[in-house]
């Protein structure tokens, strides 16, 4: 399938690992001039090609930064991918265990950004008819005893999609969400990460407890999802091929969520 996405520009937020850098290699294979911003720039990510800006944007000044170099560097934005989220902080914790300090932390980086980036990005998206992809999560559907400030802030994200769909929609700009379940992340997969973290609290070692994720999690294709195939989804949501498709949340998931 043609995507028709050669010669479009792109700011791709969370774009050092994971789906974000995933993000990135499928719209730069896509012909898509791309802006990856990061808080750290991995080598992965300096290696395809993209214009690179190093960024913290769980903070107003992070996403300025970004934003007005994306639009010095491209000249205008076509397409938005709010993919920055969870957090090197990220843990299991409940909500007696969780301050406010926290709160703010985790608001910050999973709905904030997103909500400055867009703003910023706004008036070019609407001159160019664009299109934004929020990338959420199943936690928002399903929300367990933790993390729960994570799983409050992707169902704000994911509000705030539906919100924006509606709002300028009608001045050409498509806004959807895609929701994945656990996906091969370092926020899954790196024993020092969210899932070793979840292990831990369980009484297991990393290795085991990845391994029977998928048996756990109740995931009906019985593995996780790979980044590459949640790059796809959005890469084919930000094209024209996909151009009555808006204020949609697109769950990836393997078959977790069993509600419709």
């Amino acid at each position: 399938m043609n995507l028709n996405l050669t010669s479009k520009t792109a700011v791709v937020t969370g774009a050092g690992r994971g789906i974000g850098l995933a993000t990135v290699r499928t719209l730069t294979a896509e012909g898509v001039r791309v802006v990856g911003a990061a808080r750290t720039l991995t080598p992965e990510l300096e290696e395809t090609g993209a214009y690179t800006v190093s960024a913290d944007l769980s903070t107003a000044e992070g996403v300025t930064t970004l934003m007005s170099g994306a639009l010095d560097r491209l000249g205008g934005i076509d397409l938005l991918v709010n993919n920055v989220g969870a957090g090197d902080d990220m843990d299991p914790r409940g909500f007696l265990d969780t301050d406010d300090g926290h709160w703010s932390r985790v608001f910050d980086i999973n709905l904030l950004s997103t909500v400055r980036a867009t703003r910023a990005a706004l008036p070019s998206l609407i001159e160019r008819r664009g299109a934004i992809v929020n990338v959420s999560s199943i936690s928002a559907r399903q929300p367990t005893t933790g993390p729960v400030a994570y799983s409050a802030a992707k169902a704000a994200l994911t509000a705030l999609g539906k919100s924006l769909a509606e709002e300028f929609g009608p001045l050409g700009v498509r806004v959807n969400t895609v929701s994945p379940g656990a996906v091969r992340t370092p926020v899954w997969a790196d024993p020092d990460g969210f899932g070793g973290k979840v292990a831990a609290r369980a009484g297991m070692d990393h290795a085991t407890f990845f391994e029977q994720m998928p048996q756990a999690f109740g995931i009906t294709s019985g593995r996780i999802t790979e980044p590459e195939e949640v790059a796809a989804l959005i890469a084919f949501l930000l094209s024209d091929v996909a151009a009555n498709i808006s204020g949609a949340d697109h769950i990836i998931d393997g078959g977790a969520v069993k509600t419709a």
